[in-house]
């Protein structure tokens, strides 16, 4: 099995290359700066994100692609297509809310023809509460609505997420998608009040575009998903570095700083019959989980496990084998009775 890396000489990149060699998997370096992909390790590839047939050259010859090039919203698209075009199946490691949406809008058709897998979003954050929802559902029958929130204690961000951040602005301060009477629209700037795992008192959450708000409608009955993170880290957010401010930066958090960083994702879920789960995922180093992750949905895409097309994690993996999957890398899940209100204390 050959799996590529594009924008492997970046900080994302160099752990899924880490990983990869982990895992005994061939990896291809791809990317734009050959000087920078000859140390990556790895066999490499020049190839920028703006010229095509230079991308399907890059990816000839692969199994599947992982993308880890962002901002994906300018990106990401040229290297689905050019994924799609190599046959070869596709995930990236974007929390890109509208990116992830483009993709599952503009190349379901093509991906499924082509006989390809494409998945985004391959991420600590939305792989885990995607598969998360579909047991809830599974739990609860059809569902009135799912609340989930993002909280993130220590750690650091990468050049390649500040980078990120910076070009979504406009979409984290409008606070981004809602899923809605079947259909995804604008949902302002909505705020609340949940009480966390392990916290005493409640905490002040605020509407954020997270990508699972796209995938959790894709496999789910659902009326309405909404996502949120904790109000200060979106505050934090809304006052983006500048361009020169970022590139003046490491590359990414040093690994004991990603040892100690804690996150915990929340899925508060309301059945429509009434009935309510909450459902938890707990871990450490976002950025390391998010190799695990991404190199293990490439593995299983090359190897067949899942259908052509553009596929949510629910629909290209097997939700509580996976989550299992994920323990070994100290990843925690649990589904147990809801004891708060969710969708009535965001406004």
């Amino acid at each position: 099995m050959k799996i590529a890396v594009y924008g492997a000489s970046g900080y994302q990149g160099g752990l899924v290359l880490a990983e990869l060699a982990r895992r005994g998997v061939e990896p291809v370096a791809a990317g734009r700066d050959a000087a920078r992909l000859e140390k990556a390790g790895a066999p490499w590839r020049v190839a920028a994100a703006g010229d095509h047939e230079g991308l399907v050259s890059a990816f000839a010859g692969c199994d599947a692609v992982v993308n880890c090039a962002g901002p994906f919203t300018v990106t990401g698209a040229a290297v689905v297509r050019a994924a799609i075009a190599a046959g070869c199946h596709y995930v990236d490691t974007s929390g890109e809310q509208l990116h992830v949406k483009q993709v599952f809008d503009t190349f379901a058709t093509q991906a499924r023809e082509a006989g390809v897998s494409v998945l985004p979003a391959a991420t600590d954050g939305c792989v885990p509460v995607d598969l998360l929802a579909r047991l809830l559902a599974d739990r609860l029958g059809p569902l009135a609505g799912i609340v989930t929130v993002h909280a993130v204690t220590g750690g650091g961000m990468s050049r390649g997420s500040l980078r990120s951040v910076a070009e979504t602005i406009d979409a984290i301060r409008a606070g981004g998608l809602i899923y809605s009477g079947g259909d995804w629209r604008p949902g302002g700037a909505a705020r609340g009040e949940v009480r966390l795992p392990g916290r005493a008192e409640t905490t002040a959450v605020a509407a954020f575009p997270v990508p699972e708000v796209v995938t959790i409608p894709r496999h789910v009955p659902v009326r309405y998903v909404a996502g949120m993170t904790e109000a200060a880290l979106g505050e934090r957010l809304n006052s983006p570095l500048t361009p020169e401010m970022i590139d003046s930066l490491p590359d990414g958090p040093g690994a004991a700083i990603r040892r100690a960083q804690r996150f915990t994702y929340v899925l508060d879920a309301t059945g429509a019959d009434g009935r309510r789960a909450r459902g938890v995922v707990r871990g450490s180093d976002t950025y390391g989980t998010t190799a695990v992750i991404a190199v293990e949905s490439a593995r299983r895409l090359a190897a067949g496990d899942a259908g052509a097309g553009v596929l949510a994690p629910g629909q290209a993996l097997p939700p509580e084998g996976f989550l299992d999957f994920l323990g070994a890398y100290g990843v925690r899940w649990s589904i147990e009775p809801s004891h708060i209100s969710d969708l009535s204390d965001i406004s």
